[in-house]
């Protein structure tokens, strides 16, 4: 059992998600780049909510993650900024619901909340269009130390580089973490996010992270290489621990020894790829934060990412607590 109390406490953008099942045509009509994180303005944001017809509901990669986790029983904290308004309360209610800790205060008379309109085609693949509004008004006062220090790790979302004010508070979290002798864990979040912010990602991966999440785009943008064998040595010699996803090749995982290659978990139909990233990097962590082994910490991140590709949304549709005992593994 966990000395803290909470498994993970996870750091980043709150938004709220506006899915919409599209076809190629309307990618093009209205020049989105496919499969991917573009930033908009509140107009673009508008014009583009008023396009698409979808379901709302509450995202934000690190908060899908920190869901994930409390999905699969473990103990969850959340800090991030959401305005005073409609979708912010969308927010909070939805991640009270999900069992999630989660006490930042409202952003009042400033931005909107934010928004990430998600355009999905039929192959699965999700197109994200998104608002920053009041996510980026994060600062180290949002921070709580406590709950920081009362956690086994820190997980912190890469794309909270994008704003001054939020990345001092992403420095402030992990300052407070390692004085407290707890583990640090980084998502990359956007092969986009890494270009803009490559060598300070580097810094931390060299020095600064316990534990980092990257897909195979990210990996190879954060070293200049299109091989990704070569990107993988090159993260083992900055990094003690790691977990790549590779899609439909499953993932590679490092740590003591050499790299385990893990297969994804088969799926009967992918409908909506929103949030696989997301939900690996929660069943991952919950397997870190319980000390399982590196293998089976990879086995828990392919289940809950097997489920949320299964349906339309970033969260879960089923229990991943339930999940894991089917596959027998004790968390």
């Amino acid at each position: 059992m966990s000395r803290c109390e909470y498994d993970v406490a996870g750091l980043g953008n709150a938004i709220v998600d506006l899915i919409c099942p599209v076809e190629e045509a309307f990618l093009e009509t209205w020049d989105i780049r496919k499969n991917g994180m573009t930033l908009v303005d509140e107009a673009r944001a508008e014009a583009l909510t008023k396009a698409g017809a979808g379901e709302e509901m509450s995202g934000g990669s690190g908060a899908n993650t920190i869901a994930g986790i409390a999905s699969f029983g473990g103990r969850s904290a959340y800090m991030g900024k959401v305005a005073s308004d409609r979708l912010g309360e969308v927010f909070r209610r939805e991640i009270h619901g999900d069992g999630v800790h989660f006490e930042t205060p409202a952003l009042e008379g400033g931005a909107a909340t934010a928004r990430s309109i998600i355009f999905v085609t039929p192959d699965g693949a999700r197109s994200m269009n998104t608002f920053l509004g009041a996510s980026v008004m994060f600062s180290p006062s949002d921070i709580d130390e406590t709950v920081i220090r009362q956690s086994e790790i820190l997980y912190l979302e890469g794309y909270l580089f994008d704003r001054d004010a939020a990345k001092a508070a992403f420095v402030h979290a992990a300052e407070v973490a390692r004085a407290a002798g707890r583990k640090v864990a980084l998502t990359l979040s956007d092969n986009f996010c890494v270009d803009r912010h490559r060598e300070s990602f580097r810094h931390l991966v060299r020095g600064h992270v316990d534990l980092l999440f990257a897909n195979e785009d990210e990996l190879k943008s954060l070293y200049e290489t299109d091989d990704f064998n070569a990107a993988v040595e090159l993260l083992r010699a900055d990094s003690a621990r790691a977990a790549v996803t590779r899609s439909e090749k499953g993932s590679v995982l490092v740590g003591d020894g050499d790299p385990v290659e893990l297969p994804a978990e088969p799926v009967e139909q992918v409908v909506d790829t929103t949030g696989a990233g997301d939900q690996f990097a929660a069943g991952f962590l919950l397997g870190e934060a319980r000390g399982l082994p590196l293998a089976v910490c990879g086995k828990l991140g392919h289940l809950a990412a097997a489920e949320v590709i299964s349906h339309y949304g970033p969260r879960p549709a089923r229990s991943y607590g339930e999940l894991a005992r089917q596959a027998g593994i004790k968390l």
